[in-house]
């Protein structure tokens, strides 16, 4: 009896321990690796911003068209989403390190070519080769982060780290941006890539260790390529619906066609093909689709409203660049010890009530932001921001996190660029949707400038900006009454934003209602896998094999103990 009450005690702490490892000591320069890779991702992540202020002097310079202004600030985060499955999935292929330090090469070569750009087309290609260096080097970040912290207690406090990192280095960028405009010339927002840059490649080439995926079957690279295609289709489209066009302007409708149709063959494709490019049976686990979804949710929600807001300090308030961004780095911070934090209570709270919260809590910030009005009111921006960047953190981390832990180990890579594709395109959404909603709201405020011209009305209608424009070339109490009625309908169409996107952050919380209850913080590395169809017919022969020498094996050890039991009584008959 003593036995099985020892037994019997000792098999719930043997479960616990299997479900909840302690880590290995040995490794402790996972921790290193975290560095290096976190400051290669803040650098990609300071470029998808650092240009938005510098803008103005890039066209005075270099004196743009408007559709190239409109490409040189859209061909990064353009190719950069569209290249993030392609790069991803060749990661699991040839090796996550191998494609992370070719993006680092790429990445410091394309910024000198930018810094050093001395016209509107070698800086549009420039921007294109930062956007295949970008799409190269963040899947494979969060990729190798799954692959050296296989114990989900530690990847959880990595995860932590790489959103908090994300998030600060996409708001440090219009404040750095700002910085080096007041003192050097805009080439120097991407000058200072190329030191940080190459030290990454030097660093990243001894302390980042090599690490695949399934390698079984050829690479699909017409998978590949359609995939690229539908997603630059798409995230175009929707980028000139965004700027003011609509989704119904051939411009946007024709881009979005091509682009959906090449991705509904990209997951026909993928279904047919016994070793597919990206393993869409990932997205049948309720955590993986619905983490998927739930960063798709938070950026709808939330990137349009974050350049509104930028015009709203800028246009309204009368900040300058540089101001506006010290405003924003209380959000900054607030984002970075949301991650941190996050990762401390995930195994607490769990996935649901994590992202659930987040989103709630975001929500709860916008409306705060809501009672903004004509008057700069820091005490009420600030507690707005705070929260806000709180809020969103702990949202993207546990988006994050369950998604990558629901994951197999063989599919990180692209399973990590299927979440930097939700979020850039839920992103490139937000900006359209939001801004329709903007312009919808605001233009007819404008209805109220009693004594405007119709002619100047309508171009003072597609923004604030062109608004004020159109104001001072109109001069005296006109001009006034033109400025002051569009002032007005900005603040109050910015209410009607901050009210949709509030809405859109209570689906997301509804949407995370699908999450799981608790965090299995095992190793997801000892989980194996969905197989493919030629690897369960493997794995059907190799378990078939294995019973048949289990049946043989036992068969001669039960004859073992046969003639071993006969042995004995021969002995004895034969004395």
């Amino acid at each position: 009896m003593s036995g099985t009450t020892t037994a019997a005690t000792r098999r719930p702490l043997a479960v616990a321990r299997r479900l909840c490892p302690t880590p290995p000591e040995s490794g402790a320069n996972r921790w290193v690796v975290l560095i290096v890779l976190c400051v290669s991702l803040a650098i990609v992540a300071i470029d998808s911003t650092v240009l938005h202020v510098a803008v103005p002097a890039v066209s005075e310079d270099l004196k743009p068209g408007g559709i190239q202004l409109l490409w040189i600030v859209d061909a990064y985060p353009l190719v950069c989403a569209a290249l993030l499955i392609l790069f991803g999935t060749l990661g699991d292929r040839v090796g996550r390190r191998k494609v992370l330090l070719l993006g680092y090469g790429l990445f410091g070569a394309a910024s000198a070519l930018a810094a050093l750009a001395d016209s509107p087309q070698l800086l549009i290609a420039a921007r294109a080769l930062l956007g295949v260096g970008g799409a190269m080097i963040m899947p494979a970040t969060l990729s190798i982060v799954r692959q050296v912290f296989p114990d989900r207690r530690e990847r959880a406090v990595a995860i932590g780290v790489w959103t908090a990192v994300a998030a600060v280095g996409a708001a440090a960028g219009p404040l750095l941006g700002g910085f080096l405009l007041e003192h050097y010339w805009w080439g120097a927002v991407f000058l200072i890539n190329i030191p940080l840059m190459f030290t990454s490649l030097f660093a990243g080439r001894w302390l980042l260790p090599e690490s695949t995926g399934d390698r079984e079957g050829p690479w699909d690279v017409v998978g590949a390529l359609m995939a690229a295609c539908g997603l630059f289709g798409v995230v175009l489209g929707v980028k000139y619906a965004g700027d003011g066009g609509g989704v119904l302007d051939a411009m946007a409708l024709v881009p979005l066609g091509v682009g959906a149709v090449l991705l509904m063959l990209f997951v026909r494709r993928q279904r047919r093909r016994r070793h597919p490019l990206v393993d869409l049976s990932m997205f049948s686990r309720a955590a993986f689709g619905t983490s998927v979804s739930c960063i798709v949710l938070a950026m709808l929600a939330l990137v349009g409203l974050m350049l509104i807001a930028a015009q709203y300090l800028q246009l309204v308030l009368g900040l300058s660049p540089l101001q506006t961004g010290l405003r924003m780095v209380p959000l900054t911070l607030a984002a970075m010890v949301g991650g941190l934090v996050g990762s401390r209570i995930l195994p607490v709270v769990g996935p649901r009530a994590m992202v659930v919260c987040g989103f709630l809590l975001t929500a709860a910030a916008v409306l705060v932001l809501t009672f903004l009005g004509h008057e700069d009111n820091p005490p009420l921006m600030l507690a707005g921001f705070v929260l806000l960047g709180f809020g969103l953190q702990t949202t993207l981390f546990g988006s994050y996190e369950s998604m990558l832990s629901e994951a197999p180990p063989g599919q990180a890579g692209g399973a990590a660029a299927i979440g930097e594709t939700s979020y850039q395109l839920g992103g490139g959404m937000g900006i359209a949707l939001l801004g329709s909603v903007m312009n919808a709201a605001y233009a007819p405020g404008l209805d109220s400038a009693s004594g405007v011209p119709e002619p100047a009305r309508a171009s003072a209608s597609h923004s604030l900006g062109e608004a004020y424009q159109v104001a001072d070339s109109l001069g005296g109490g006109v001009g006034d009454v033109l400025r002051s009625a569009a002032r007005d309908s900005f603040v109050n169409g910015l209410h009607v934003t901050l009210l949709v996107s509030a809405g859109l952050l209570l689906m997301g919380a509804v949407a995370a209602l699908r999450l799981p209850r608790a965090m299995a913080c095992g190793s997801q590395d000892a989980i194996a896998p969905v197989p493919a169809p030629a690897a369960r017919e493997k794995t059907a022969v190799q378990k078939t094999a294995v019973q048949k020498a289990a049946v043989q094996t036992g068969a001669a050890q039960t004859g073992a103990v046969r003639r071993s039991s006969r042995e004995p009584a021969a002995a004895e008959s034969r004395g």
